[in-house]
Protein backbone atom coordinates (compact mmCIF):
# COMPACT_ATOMS: atom_id res chain seq x y z
CA UNK A 1 0.00 0.00 0.00
CA UNK A 2 2.93 2.33 0.71
CA UNK A 3 4.18 1.97 -2.89
CA UNK A 4 0.67 2.71 -4.19
CA UNK A 5 0.47 5.83 -2.03
CA UNK A 6 3.83 7.08 -3.33
CA UNK A 7 2.78 6.48 -6.96
CA UNK A 8 -0.52 8.24 -6.27
CA UNK A 9 1.27 11.26 -4.77
CA UNK A 10 3.66 11.48 -7.74
CA UNK A 11 0.81 11.40 -10.27
CA UNK A 12 -1.24 13.95 -8.31
CA UNK A 13 1.70 16.34 -7.98
CA UNK A 14 2.52 15.93 -11.68
CA UNK A 15 -1.05 16.84 -12.60
CA UNK A 16 -1.09 19.85 -10.23
CA UNK A 17 2.28 21.15 -11.43
CA UNK A 18 1.28 20.55 -15.05
CA UNK A 19 -1.88 22.57 -14.50
CA UNK A 20 -0.01 25.42 -12.79
CA UNK A 21 2.52 25.56 -15.59
CA UNK A 22 -0.09 25.50 -18.36
CA UNK A 23 -2.33 28.00 -16.58
CA UNK A 24 0.23 30.52 -15.33
CA UNK A 25 3.85 29.95 -16.38
CA UNK A 26 3.28 28.66 -19.93
CA UNK A 27 6.74 27.11 -20.19
CA UNK A 28 7.45 23.96 -22.22
CA UNK A 29 5.55 21.23 -20.36
CA UNK A 30 8.32 19.06 -18.91
CA UNK A 31 10.64 21.98 -18.19
CA UNK A 32 7.88 23.89 -16.43
CA UNK A 33 6.99 20.91 -14.25
CA UNK A 34 10.64 20.42 -13.27
CA UNK A 35 11.06 24.11 -12.37
CA UNK A 36 7.94 24.03 -10.20
CA UNK A 37 9.19 20.87 -8.47
CA UNK A 38 12.51 22.64 -7.84
CA UNK A 39 10.65 25.58 -6.29
CA UNK A 40 8.63 23.11 -4.20
CA UNK A 41 11.91 21.55 -3.04
CA UNK A 42 13.18 24.97 -1.95
CA UNK A 43 9.91 25.53 -0.07
CA UNK A 44 10.41 22.20 1.70
CA UNK A 45 13.95 23.29 2.66
CA UNK A 46 12.59 26.59 4.00
CA UNK A 47 9.86 24.87 6.02
CA UNK A 48 12.47 22.37 7.23
CA UNK A 49 14.43 25.17 8.89
CA UNK A 50 11.41 25.83 11.14
CA UNK A 51 10.11 22.27 11.31
CA UNK A 52 13.05 19.85 10.94
CA UNK A 53 10.78 16.83 11.34
CA UNK A 54 8.81 17.82 8.21
CA UNK A 55 12.01 18.05 6.15
CA UNK A 56 13.20 14.67 7.46
CA UNK A 57 9.90 12.97 6.64
CA UNK A 58 9.84 14.49 3.14
CA UNK A 59 13.41 13.44 2.30
CA UNK A 60 12.75 9.95 3.65
CA UNK A 61 9.70 9.63 1.41
CA UNK A 62 11.70 10.75 -1.64
CA UNK A 63 14.50 8.33 -0.72
CA UNK A 64 11.99 5.48 -0.95
CA UNK A 65 11.77 6.15 -4.69
CA UNK A 66 14.56 4.20 -6.39
CA UNK A 67 15.12 6.71 -9.20
CA UNK A 68 17.63 4.49 -10.97
CA UNK A 69 15.29 1.50 -11.08
CA UNK A 70 12.21 3.57 -11.92
CA UNK A 71 13.90 5.17 -14.92
CA UNK A 72 16.26 2.52 -16.29
CA UNK A 73 14.07 -0.54 -15.68
CA UNK A 74 10.58 0.90 -16.11
CA UNK A 75 10.25 4.30 -17.81
CA UNK A 76 13.13 4.15 -20.29
CA UNK A 77 11.62 1.30 -22.31
CA UNK A 78 8.31 3.15 -22.70
CA UNK A 79 9.95 6.48 -23.54
CA UNK A 80 12.29 5.05 -26.20
CA UNK A 81 9.58 2.95 -27.85
CA UNK A 82 7.16 5.90 -27.80
CA UNK A 83 9.80 8.15 -29.35
CA UNK A 84 10.80 5.63 -32.04
CA UNK A 85 7.24 4.75 -33.07
CA UNK A 86 6.67 8.31 -34.33
CA UNK A 87 9.96 8.60 -36.28
CA UNK A 88 9.72 8.52 -40.07
CA UNK A 89 12.06 5.69 -41.12
CA UNK A 90 12.44 7.10 -44.66
CA UNK A 91 13.89 10.33 -43.32
CA UNK A 92 15.90 8.30 -40.79
CA UNK A 93 17.44 6.15 -43.54
CA UNK A 94 18.34 9.27 -45.49
CA UNK A 95 20.29 10.57 -42.49
CA UNK A 96 21.43 7.14 -41.26
CA UNK A 97 25.18 7.73 -41.73
CA UNK A 98 25.15 10.95 -39.72
CA UNK A 99 22.87 9.51 -37.01
CA UNK A 100 24.88 6.30 -36.59
CA UNK A 101 28.14 8.25 -36.52
CA UNK A 102 26.92 10.79 -33.94
CA UNK A 103 25.31 8.08 -31.79
CA UNK A 104 28.35 5.77 -31.77
CA UNK A 105 31.66 7.41 -32.63
CA UNK A 106 30.37 10.76 -31.35
CA UNK A 107 29.45 9.28 -27.96
CA UNK A 108 32.84 7.55 -27.70
CA UNK A 109 34.70 10.78 -28.56
CA UNK A 110 32.60 12.72 -26.07
CA UNK A 111 33.24 10.12 -23.36
CA UNK A 112 37.01 10.35 -23.66
CA UNK A 113 37.15 14.14 -24.07
CA UNK A 114 34.90 14.76 -21.05
CA UNK A 115 36.53 12.02 -18.95
CA UNK A 116 40.05 13.29 -19.66
CA UNK A 117 39.27 16.96 -18.97
CA UNK A 118 37.36 16.08 -15.80
CA UNK A 119 40.31 13.96 -14.62
CA UNK A 120 42.61 16.97 -14.98
CA UNK A 121 40.08 19.32 -13.36
CA UNK A 122 39.46 17.08 -10.36
CA UNK A 123 43.19 16.91 -9.66
CA UNK A 124 43.33 20.71 -9.70
CA UNK A 125 40.84 20.58 -6.82
CA UNK A 126 43.27 18.36 -4.91
CA UNK A 127 41.22 15.17 -5.34
CA UNK A 128 42.69 11.88 -6.49
CA UNK A 129 40.26 9.99 -8.71
CA UNK A 130 41.07 7.03 -10.96
CA UNK A 131 41.05 7.95 -14.67
CA UNK A 132 38.73 5.00 -15.38
CA UNK A 133 36.14 6.46 -12.99
CA UNK A 134 36.26 9.74 -14.91
CA UNK A 135 35.65 7.82 -18.15
CA UNK A 136 32.67 6.25 -16.40
CA UNK A 137 31.33 9.76 -15.82
CA UNK A 138 32.06 10.65 -19.45
CA UNK A 139 29.98 7.68 -20.57
CA UNK A 140 26.99 8.54 -18.36
CA UNK A 141 26.90 12.25 -19.27
CA UNK A 142 27.49 11.87 -23.04
CA UNK A 143 24.04 10.50 -24.07
CA UNK A 144 21.82 13.41 -25.08
CA UNK A 145 18.12 13.73 -24.39
CA UNK A 146 16.76 16.43 -26.72
CA UNK A 147 13.24 14.93 -26.75
CA UNK A 148 12.09 17.69 -24.39
CA UNK A 149 12.92 20.38 -26.95
CA UNK A 150 11.95 18.65 -30.21
CA UNK A 151 8.69 20.61 -30.24
CA UNK A 152 10.60 23.86 -29.68
CA UNK A 153 12.96 23.03 -32.54
CA UNK A 154 10.00 22.39 -34.84
CA UNK A 155 8.60 25.84 -34.01
CA UNK A 156 12.02 27.29 -34.76
CA UNK A 157 11.63 25.94 -38.31
CA UNK A 158 15.03 24.31 -38.47
CA UNK A 159 15.76 22.24 -41.61
CA UNK A 160 14.01 18.83 -41.61
CA UNK A 161 17.32 16.97 -42.01
CA UNK A 162 18.70 18.59 -38.85
CA UNK A 163 15.52 17.80 -36.92
CA UNK A 164 15.84 14.16 -38.00
CA UNK A 165 19.51 14.07 -36.94
CA UNK A 166 18.65 15.38 -33.48
CA UNK A 167 15.68 13.07 -32.84
CA UNK A 168 17.38 10.04 -34.39
CA UNK A 169 20.58 10.55 -32.47
CA UNK A 170 18.71 11.00 -29.19
CA UNK A 171 17.10 7.58 -29.59
CA UNK A 172 20.23 5.65 -30.48
CA UNK A 173 22.85 7.37 -28.34
CA UNK A 174 20.85 6.61 -25.18
CA UNK A 175 21.32 2.91 -25.93
CA UNK A 176 24.97 3.27 -26.94
CA UNK A 177 25.70 5.43 -23.90
CA UNK A 178 24.17 2.87 -21.52
CA UNK A 179 26.15 0.05 -23.16
CA UNK A 180 29.38 2.06 -22.93
CA UNK A 181 28.65 2.87 -19.28
CA UNK A 182 28.01 -0.80 -18.44
CA UNK A 183 31.23 -1.80 -20.22
CA UNK A 184 33.35 0.74 -18.27
CA UNK A 185 31.61 -0.20 -15.02
CA UNK A 186 32.45 -3.89 -15.51
CA UNK A 187 36.05 -3.02 -16.38
CA UNK A 188 36.30 -0.90 -13.21
CA UNK A 189 34.84 -3.69 -11.08
CA UNK A 190 36.92 -6.50 -12.59
CA UNK A 191 40.10 -4.48 -13.04
CA UNK A 192 41.68 -3.50 -16.34
CA UNK A 193 44.55 -5.92 -15.74
CA UNK A 194 42.11 -8.82 -15.44
CA UNK A 195 40.26 -8.25 -18.69
CA UNK A 196 41.46 -8.50 -22.30
CA UNK A 197 40.72 -6.19 -25.21
CA UNK A 198 38.73 -8.98 -26.87
CA UNK A 199 36.61 -9.39 -23.75
CA UNK A 200 35.87 -5.65 -23.77
CA UNK A 201 34.92 -5.75 -27.45
CA UNK A 202 32.75 -8.82 -26.83
CA UNK A 203 30.91 -7.10 -23.94
CA UNK A 204 30.18 -4.11 -26.16
CA UNK A 205 29.22 -6.19 -29.22
CA UNK A 206 26.96 -8.51 -27.20
CA UNK A 207 25.08 -5.68 -25.55
CA UNK A 208 24.78 -3.38 -28.58
CA UNK A 209 24.64 -5.84 -31.48
CA UNK A 210 22.51 -8.33 -29.56
CA UNK A 211 20.11 -5.57 -28.53
CA UNK A 212 19.66 -4.42 -32.14
CA UNK A 213 19.04 -7.96 -33.40
CA UNK A 214 16.63 -8.69 -30.56
CA UNK A 215 14.75 -5.47 -31.27
CA UNK A 216 14.44 -6.47 -34.95
CA UNK A 217 13.02 -9.84 -33.84
CA UNK A 218 10.54 -8.21 -31.44
CA UNK A 219 9.37 -5.76 -34.09
CA UNK A 220 8.76 -8.47 -36.66
CA UNK A 221 6.97 -10.73 -34.19
CA UNK A 222 4.74 -7.77 -33.39
CA UNK A 223 4.22 -7.20 -37.14
CA UNK A 224 3.04 -10.80 -37.64
CA UNK A 225 0.73 -10.60 -34.62
CA UNK A 226 -0.79 -7.25 -35.67
CA UNK A 227 -1.25 -8.48 -39.24
CA UNK A 228 -3.32 -11.48 -38.14
CA UNK A 229 -6.07 -9.57 -36.26
CA UNK A 230 -8.18 -6.41 -36.45
CA UNK A 231 -9.05 -5.33 -32.93
CA UNK A 232 -7.54 -2.06 -31.71
CA UNK A 233 -7.75 -3.01 -28.01
CA UNK A 234 -5.77 -6.22 -28.50
CA UNK A 235 -3.37 -4.49 -30.89
CA UNK A 236 -2.56 -1.79 -28.36
CA UNK A 237 -1.92 -4.54 -25.78
CA UNK A 238 0.44 -6.25 -28.24
CA UNK A 239 2.55 -3.09 -28.43
CA UNK A 240 2.58 -2.98 -24.63
CA UNK A 241 3.71 -6.61 -24.54
CA UNK A 242 6.54 -5.81 -26.97
CA UNK A 243 7.81 -3.10 -24.63
CA UNK A 244 7.33 -4.71 -21.23
CA UNK A 245 8.05 -8.32 -22.14
CA UNK A 246 10.79 -7.47 -24.63
CA UNK A 247 12.69 -5.18 -22.26
CA UNK A 248 12.57 -7.75 -19.46
CA UNK A 249 13.84 -10.52 -21.78
CA UNK A 250 16.64 -8.28 -23.02
CA UNK A 251 17.81 -7.72 -19.43
CA UNK A 252 17.69 -11.46 -18.70
CA UNK A 253 19.79 -12.19 -21.81
CA UNK A 254 22.21 -9.31 -21.02
CA UNK A 255 21.35 -7.46 -24.21
CA UNK A 256 20.78 -3.73 -24.62
CA UNK A 257 17.12 -3.14 -23.79
CA UNK A 258 17.23 0.51 -24.89
CA UNK A 259 18.52 -0.35 -28.38
CA UNK A 260 16.01 -3.19 -28.64
CA UNK A 261 13.16 -0.79 -27.86
CA UNK A 262 14.33 1.73 -30.45
CA UNK A 263 14.51 -0.88 -33.23
CA UNK A 264 11.19 -2.50 -32.20
CA UNK A 265 9.56 0.95 -32.10
CA UNK A 266 10.85 1.89 -35.54
CA UNK A 267 9.54 -1.36 -37.06
CA UNK A 268 6.19 -1.02 -35.30
CA UNK A 269 5.75 2.60 -36.30
CA UNK A 270 6.89 2.34 -39.90
CA UNK A 271 6.17 -1.24 -40.95
CA UNK A 272 3.26 -2.46 -38.84
CA UNK A 273 1.32 0.80 -38.54
CA UNK A 274 1.85 1.81 -42.17
CA UNK A 275 1.04 -1.55 -43.73
CA UNK A 276 -1.07 -3.98 -41.69
CA UNK A 277 -3.25 -2.08 -39.18
CA UNK A 278 -6.53 -0.30 -39.85
CA UNK A 279 -6.92 3.48 -39.71
CA UNK A 280 -8.78 3.13 -36.39
CA UNK A 281 -6.00 1.03 -34.86
CA UNK A 282 -3.32 3.37 -36.21
CA UNK A 283 -5.07 6.30 -34.56
CA UNK A 284 -5.46 4.52 -31.21
CA UNK A 285 -1.88 3.21 -31.11
CA UNK A 286 -0.45 6.59 -32.11
CA UNK A 287 -2.44 8.53 -29.51
CA UNK A 288 -1.86 5.91 -26.81
CA UNK A 289 1.93 6.06 -27.14
CA UNK A 290 1.92 9.82 -27.51
CA UNK A 291 0.06 10.03 -24.21
CA UNK A 292 2.46 7.56 -22.57
CA UNK A 293 5.38 9.66 -23.77
CA UNK A 294 3.94 12.94 -22.44
CA UNK A 295 2.85 11.56 -19.05
CA UNK A 296 6.07 9.67 -18.34
CA UNK A 297 8.22 12.61 -19.39
CA UNK A 298 6.22 14.84 -17.03
CA UNK A 299 6.66 12.39 -14.14
CA UNK A 300 10.36 11.99 -14.93
CA UNK A 301 11.03 15.74 -14.80
CA UNK A 302 9.03 16.04 -11.58
CA UNK A 303 11.27 13.39 -9.99
CA UNK A 304 14.40 15.14 -11.27
CA UNK A 305 13.29 18.33 -9.54
CA UNK A 306 12.66 16.61 -6.22
CA UNK A 307 15.98 14.74 -6.34
CA UNK A 308 17.59 18.01 -5.25
CA UNK A 309 16.44 17.31 -1.69
CA UNK A 310 18.49 14.12 -1.32
CA UNK A 311 21.58 14.79 -3.47
CA UNK A 312 24.61 15.87 -1.39
CA UNK A 313 26.07 19.32 -2.15
CA UNK A 314 28.88 21.48 -0.86
CA UNK A 315 30.76 24.51 -2.17
CA UNK A 316 33.50 22.43 -3.82
CA UNK A 317 31.06 20.15 -5.61
CA UNK A 318 29.03 23.13 -6.80
CA UNK A 319 32.11 24.78 -8.32
CA UNK A 320 33.21 21.47 -9.84
CA UNK A 321 29.74 21.04 -11.31
CA UNK A 322 29.85 24.51 -12.89
CA UNK A 323 33.22 23.80 -14.49
CA UNK A 324 31.91 20.42 -15.68
CA UNK A 325 29.10 22.21 -17.55
CA UNK A 326 31.76 23.88 -19.72
CA UNK A 327 33.64 20.59 -20.09
CA UNK A 328 30.48 18.76 -21.21
CA UNK A 329 29.61 21.45 -23.75
CA UNK A 330 33.16 21.38 -25.11
CA UNK A 331 33.06 17.59 -25.31
CA UNK A 332 29.82 17.80 -27.25
CA UNK A 333 31.29 20.41 -29.58
CA UNK A 334 34.28 18.18 -30.36
CA UNK A 335 32.13 15.04 -30.72
CA UNK A 336 29.93 16.62 -33.42
CA UNK A 337 32.60 18.74 -35.14
CA UNK A 338 35.02 15.90 -35.89
CA UNK A 339 32.43 13.54 -37.47
CA UNK A 340 30.95 16.40 -39.52
CA UNK A 341 34.44 17.31 -40.75
CA UNK A 342 34.75 13.83 -42.27
CA UNK A 343 31.11 13.40 -43.34
CA UNK A 344 30.56 16.77 -45.01
CA UNK A 345 31.95 15.59 -48.35
CA UNK A 346 29.29 12.90 -48.73
CA UNK A 347 26.37 14.29 -46.73
CA UNK A 348 24.19 17.37 -46.62
CA UNK A 349 24.40 19.57 -43.55
CA UNK A 350 22.34 22.65 -42.85
CA UNK A 351 24.04 25.85 -41.91
CA UNK A 352 24.71 26.18 -38.19
CA UNK A 353 24.45 22.43 -37.67
CA UNK A 354 27.34 22.37 -35.20
CA UNK A 355 26.09 25.12 -32.82
CA UNK A 356 22.52 23.75 -32.84
CA UNK A 357 23.67 20.16 -32.22
CA UNK A 358 25.95 21.42 -29.45
CA UNK A 359 23.51 23.68 -27.60
CA UNK A 360 20.50 21.46 -28.30
CA UNK A 361 22.12 18.42 -26.71
CA UNK A 362 20.20 18.23 -23.45
CA UNK A 363 21.18 15.86 -20.67
CA UNK A 364 18.31 14.36 -18.72
CA UNK A 365 17.18 11.71 -16.28
CA UNK A 366 19.23 8.92 -17.86
CA UNK A 367 22.45 10.63 -16.82
CA UNK A 368 21.20 11.05 -13.24
CA UNK A 369 20.05 7.42 -13.09
CA UNK A 370 23.39 6.13 -14.38
CA UNK A 371 25.27 8.35 -11.92
CA UNK A 372 23.26 6.79 -9.10
CA UNK A 373 24.50 3.39 -10.28
CA UNK A 374 28.16 4.34 -9.70
CA UNK A 375 29.34 2.69 -6.44
CA UNK A 376 30.36 4.99 -3.61
CA UNK A 377 33.95 3.72 -3.63
CA UNK A 378 34.17 4.95 -7.24
CA UNK A 379 33.24 8.47 -6.02
CA UNK A 380 29.60 7.85 -6.84
CA UNK A 381 28.33 10.62 -4.53
CA UNK A 382 30.57 13.20 -6.20
CA UNK A 383 29.51 12.13 -9.70
CA UNK A 384 25.83 12.27 -8.72
CA UNK A 385 26.21 15.84 -7.49
CA UNK A 386 28.05 17.20 -10.52
CA UNK A 387 25.75 15.25 -12.86
CA UNK A 388 22.76 16.92 -11.25
CA UNK A 389 24.30 20.38 -11.73
CA UNK A 390 24.96 19.63 -15.42
CA UNK A 391 21.46 18.23 -15.95
CA UNK A 392 19.78 21.22 -14.27
CA UNK A 393 21.72 23.68 -16.42
CA UNK A 394 21.05 21.59 -19.51
CA UNK A 395 17.30 21.36 -19.01
CA UNK A 396 16.71 24.88 -17.75
CA UNK A 397 19.46 26.92 -19.42
CA UNK A 398 19.70 25.15 -22.76
CA UNK A 399 16.12 23.90 -22.85
CA UNK A 400 14.57 27.33 -22.41
CA UNK A 401 16.90 29.06 -24.87
CA UNK A 402 17.37 26.53 -27.69
CA UNK A 403 14.23 27.73 -29.48
CA UNK A 404 15.36 31.36 -29.72
CA UNK A 405 18.91 30.22 -30.40
CA UNK A 406 17.84 28.03 -33.32
CA UNK A 407 15.49 30.68 -34.70
CA UNK A 408 18.21 33.29 -34.64
CA UNK A 409 20.66 31.02 -36.40
CA UNK A 410 18.07 29.80 -38.88
CA UNK A 411 17.05 33.25 -40.13
CA UNK A 412 17.48 33.50 -43.87
CA UNK A 413 19.42 30.21 -43.94
CA UNK A 414 18.50 27.62 -46.55
CA UNK A 415 19.67 24.03 -46.47
CA UNK A 416 22.55 23.63 -48.91
CA UNK A 417 25.07 20.85 -49.67
CA UNK A 418 28.21 20.60 -47.60
CA UNK A 419 27.50 23.79 -45.66
CA UNK A 420 28.49 23.81 -42.05
CA UNK A 421 29.47 26.51 -39.63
Amino acid sequence: MEIYNIITLIVVLTAIFGYLNHRFFKLPGTIGIMLISLLASLVVVGIGIIFPAFFLQTTQAISLIDFQTVLLRVMLSFLLFAGAIHIDSKRLRKERISIITFASIGVIISTFVIGSLLYLTIHLFGLSVNYLYCLLFGALISPTDPIAVIGILKKAKIPPSLETKISGESLFNDGIGVVLFITFLQIAQIGLENISVWKILWLFAREAGGGILFGWLLGNIGYIALKSIDNYVVEVMITLAIVMGGYSLAEIMHLSGPLAMVIAGLITGNKSMDVVVSDVTRDYIGKFWEMIDEVMNAILFLLIGFQMLIIPFNFTLLWLGCITIVIVLFGRLVSVSLPILFLKYKNYFAKNTIPILTWGALRGGISVALALAVPKYMYGDMFVSITYVVVLFSIVGQGLTIGKFAKKLAENDDEIPNAIS
